[in-house]
């Protein structure tokens, strides 16, 4: 039975000294860009790049396509906002538990969905996202439509001042490169081999004696989790959690920018979250002919790069007998 599954990929195999380099470049430019680009902005894309790259998790190596990402993402926020503004808890124990929120929230949704297959599993997910929105509405410590407002950054472990935008910056991007990290590490491990499996041809990996409710159920949890981080880090960033953040729209942009990056490849959900957020940030001047640019944008690369930008890039790599990113 485990030949049946390809074997794992050693961290950083097939990865030619070129690409290695581009990486590093990549990095020592994620470290200077608070010098160069607004900080804000950037945190943004970097919170948007996690929550995307989670949702890539299950999407693209695990083929469930969820409509219900952003109750993760904005159940979190809420957690996170709450355990810092009204408990008074330091910033790091908010971000765990907006954190446990999402796995926990995840854990309930994968449980009644990953029964269904297909359309009737993003139509269950969509339907219970919805309802979480409707409660996120409703209960009094949300705040209703005026959401929680004026969340207190406050000080990291007691030692680094998250008021500083640089602070800040640096303290996202660790949160951002752990997840991608443990995200990376997931999908070239032994159980990110048999997730791919599934995604493949599911009934052969149940002849194969794997019970794959189980395994799906898992990287639905460990995906809800990933998101809820990327949603807890987001309110600490804008101090600010909203109905916005738990959206069926929210929900709907994560999946256009996973789309836009590159489904299934590793870095296309950071590459999609870079142009989707920085089209918002730098044409917001024109007002609502932003969604007119952004959706032109999403039918071109839809008809001209069926596998989004990192993976027509992927292709050309293989083409010209290079590794793909």
């Amino acid at each position: 039975m485990a030949d049946a599954i390809p074997a794992r990929a050693a961290p950083g195999e097939g990865l030619s000294t070129p690409m290695k380099l581009i990486l590093g470049l990549l990095l020592a430019l994620l470290l200077v860009a608070p010098a160069l680009v607004y900080p804000i902005a950037l945190m943004k894309v970097l919170c948007f790049a996690l929550f995307a790259c989670a949702f890539n998790l299950v999407l693209g190596y695990t083929g469930l396509l969820s409509f219900g990402h952003a109750a993760f993402f904005g159940w979190a926020a809420y957690v996170s906002a709450h355990v810092v503004k009204v408990w008074g808890l330091p910033p790091e124990l908010g971000i765990l538990a907006g954190t446990a929120a999402g796995a926990a929230l995840g854990l309930v949704f994968g449980w009644l969905a990953i029964r269904r297959q297909g359309i009737y599993f993003a139509m269950v997910t969509l339907a219970l996202a919805q309802m979480m929105f409707f409660v996120a509405l409703e209960v009094p410590f949300t705040h209703g439509e005026d959401g929680i407002q004026a969340v207190p950054r406050g000080t990291l472990f007691g030692v680094f001042d998250l008021t500083q935008p640089y602070t800040m910056y640096y303290t996202v991007l660790a949160i951002f490169l752990i997840g991608f990290a443990v995200i990376y590490r997931t999908i070239h491990s032994p159980f990110g081999q048999v997730l791919k499996a599934i995604r493949e041809n599911e009934p052969r990996a149940i002849s194969l004696g794997y019970k794959v409710d189980q395994y799906k159920l898992l990287a639905f949890t460990l995906s809800a989790g990933l998101a809820g981080l990327a949603g807890a880090t987001k309110a600490i960033v804008f101090q600010l959690a909203s109905l916005t953040d738990a959206t069926w729209q929210m929900s709907g942009e994560v999946v256009l920018i996973t789309l836009l990056g590159g489904v299934g490849t590793v870095f296309g959900p950071v590459a999609g979250a870079v142009i989707w957020v920085f089209l918002e940030t730098y044409l917001s001047g024109i007002g609502s002919w932003v969604t007119v640019i952004q959706g032109s944008i999403f039918v071109i690369v839809v008809l001209t790069f069926r596998k989004g930008v990192v993976g027509e890039l992927g292709e050309w790599f293989r083409r010209r007998g290079g590794a793909a990113p």
